[in-house]
């Protein structure tokens, strides 16, 4: 017979914590055990910020992407080329585009990719509003950042579909990026090269 050997709310913690990507239980106990024990440095300072990023981070009405302000401030800057849009599965992977500063254009997150399996079809992506700014005037580029996993290069075969009839050029990361491989998990380099060294769709 196992016994509890923590209370409802370490147990509660514990289970909020193995919900969290490449956490299970047994990692999620780790966590909350350490959390408990250093609360002054991390616990206290981490429910903070959580609290802050709850009340105060906003998704991107324009891009998908997510920040404080809408539009973000990588929409609103003057800096960036409004003739190019990069877009890319989830805000992970347009961080990592940033990280590598690979690109000084616009992004559009889609919020996922097709996928059969799962039942995830067009219309639970951000499809339609990367069609409605791919028309607007001045867009020339759009560059397809997915990820090249079976579901990414269907996503980006059937966006590019959609675009047929724009007046825009469609391109594709070079295939520095490796199959199977995901955009959060490259490094710069990897990241910076495959976007130089990329080619129409």
């Amino acid at each position: 017979m196992s016994r509890d050997i923590v209370g409802a709310e370490i147990e509660h913690l514990i289970q909020l914590l193995s919900r969290l990507p490449g956490l299970g239980p047994r990692s999620a106990r780790r966590v909350a055990l350490h959390l408990i024990k250093n609360r002054d440095k991390l616990l206290t300072p981490l429910a903070s910020a959580m609290a802050e990023a709850r009340d105060k981070v906003v998704t991107c009405s324009q891009c998908g992407n997510v920040d404080t302000a809408d539009p973000c401030t990588i929409c609103t800057d003057p800096r960036r080329d409004n003739g190019i849009i990069c877009v890319v599965e989830e805000v992970g992977d347009l961080w990592a585009l940033e990280r590598a500063a690979a690109i000084n254009g616009r992004y559009h997150v889609l919020g996922g990719v097709l996928s059969a399996i799962e039942g995830i079809g067009p219309d639970d992506l951000n499809i339609e509003g990367l069609i409605r700014r791919a028309a607007e005037p001045g867009v020339s580029e759009i560059v397809l950042a997915v990820n090249a996993t079976v579901d990414g290069q269907t996503t980006a075969h059937y966006i590019t579909e959609r675009l047929k009839g724009l007046d825009v050029a469609v391109s594709r990361l070079a295939h520095g990026v490796p199959v199977g491989g995901e955009l959060d998990y490259l490094d710069e380099g990897t990241l910076a090269a495959a976007f130089k060294a990329r080619r129409p769709y």
